[in-house]
């Protein structure tokens, strides 16, 4: 492995203010994590998260913000950095979300317009983020309600081209399914960009953390980590520790 950063991200998903995980997208197969999120995200902290990535669940399907006011309870409430997604399809929504203490947001469904896109990755820079969510390769938008016909990749590299500087990339099938992480998929995305690429969707055990880790070299800066960690399959303290003793020393 090389000895280049990946982060172990914890992911905080909101609906009706809730901190939920969904299987595979689906708003019918719900699970409750808790009713506090902010508690939550001061828990992956103490446990060593250098990052955390919220996911407004409400604003993706409904097309702007709908959770704001508790991510940004979550946002004030941590010293680390910490990313939002879901129904971001505007300036100014993407100018709203960086002025509640996010570090970065990301778009999803409005990147399917490439002029909107290279615009957001101009005025924004390293605060924008392209989330590209693909099921069989193909790209699902609108909360991932929606199935297109544009190949991740090929959206990939169009925006890659006018700007993006950095991807999420989610294989929608293995999105809380525990059954292991899409890293072949990944390859191939960071093997087909300039941008950095965080993988996301899968992760049920300090091995596939590893695995992924070993993209590093490719561009691949982290992972998001959900369903493993709230269900306690994984523990965030042991895998980040299980992930620096992997790397090579000097």
């Amino acid at each position: 492995m090389s000895g280049c950063l990946f982060d172990i991200i914890p992911a905080i998903d909101l609906r009706d203010g809730r901190c939920v995980r969904l299987v595979q997208g689906d708003y019918s197969r719900e699970t409750v994590y808790s009713s506090d999120p902010v508690a939550i995200a001061k828990r992956w902290e103490e446990m060593g998260a250098k990052r955390l990535h919220v996911v407004d669940l409400d604003g993706a399907r409904e097309g702007e913000p709908r959770n704001l006011e508790i991510a940004g309870k979550i946002a004030r409430a941590i010293a680390i950095p910490c990313d939002i997604g879901g129904g971001i399809r505007s300036r100014e929504s993407a100018r709203s979300v960086l002025d509640e203490g996010f570090q970065r947001f990301s778009i999803g469904t409005r990147a399917l317009d490439a002029e909107f896109a290279g615009a957001i990755f101009s005025e924004f820079g390293d605060a924008a983020i392209l989330d590209i969510a693909a099921r069989d390769g193909m790209v699902s938008v609108a909360g991932w309600q929606e199935q297109t016909q544009v190949n991740a990749l090929d959206l990939a590299g169009d925006l890659d081209a006018v700007g993006c500087r950095r991807i999420i990339f989610t294989d929608v099938s293995r999105d809380g399914a525990l059954s292991g992480p899409n890293v072949d998929a990944v390859r191939s995305m960071a093997q087909g960009v300039r941008a950095s690429v965080i993988a996301s969707g899968g992760v049920s055990q300090v091995g596939d953390i590893v695995a992924l880790a070993g993209l590093a070299p490719l561009g691949v800066e982290g992972v998001i980590v959900g369903k493993a960690l709230y269900d306690g399959r994984l523990d965030l303290k042991a895998a980040l520790e299980a992930l620096d003793a992997a790397r090579p020393r000097p």
